[in-house]
């Protein structure tokens, strides 16, 4: 369980879900892992493959509502109408490569789609943005990744500005 109690967002972007043809499950299977992670899920949205309005809410939600994290479901593949990652290049201030490299990795070793998957992590202010499959089995094993990471990249973006050594020290040799 977290320390301290960050504040989140939960996007499923989904033709269909928007329109009631499909029901979200990967939204809900996010909120229940974030709060059973001791997030507060404050926001919760479905919205379609539009670039500008899945744009629109990630700006409305990090500069209005101030989230600490936010998670997207969907839109992350080949297809066409999957705009999820070029709407977060219009939205971020910065990439953080690392968090969409590592899922890709776990995930290849279930699936050799992962290698297509196009998922963005991001910051936008004080907030981490985090790009996740639209499966609610791709959406756990995703944030299962980056769960150990989640804490300190949030408490880093909140102005945290203590020393990251803690976890890895330097042996000195003498020679």
């Amino acid at each position: 369980m977290m320390v301290e109690k960050f504040t989140a967002g939960v996007l499923t972007i989904s033709d269909k879900g928007s329109q009631g043809l499909r029901v979200d499950e990967s939204g809900p299977a996010a909120v229940s892992f974030l709060e059973t992670e001791g997030f507060s899920v404050l926001r919760k949205a479905v919205v379609p493959d539009d670039q500008q309005q899945i744009a629109a809410t990630l700006i409305e939600w990090v500069d209005k509502d101030c989230l600490s994290l936010i998670v997207t479901s969907g839109g992350t593949g080949l297809s066409p109408t999957d705009v999820t990652p070029q709407a977060m290049a219009d939205v971020i201030d910065f990439p953080v490569p690392g968090i969409a490299e590592a899922m890709r990795a776990e995930s290849l070793k279930k699936t050799p789609h992962a290698m297509i998957s196009r998922a963005v992590a991001g910051v936008r202010k004080r907030c981490l943005i985090i790009n996740l499959p639209g499966s609610p089995s791709g959406v756990r094993d995703n944030l299962s990744v980056v769960l150990p990471t989640l804490t300190h990249a949030l408490s880093k973006l909140g102005g945290d500005t203590a020393d990251c050594s803690s976890v890895l020290t330097r042996r000195s040799v003498t020679i």
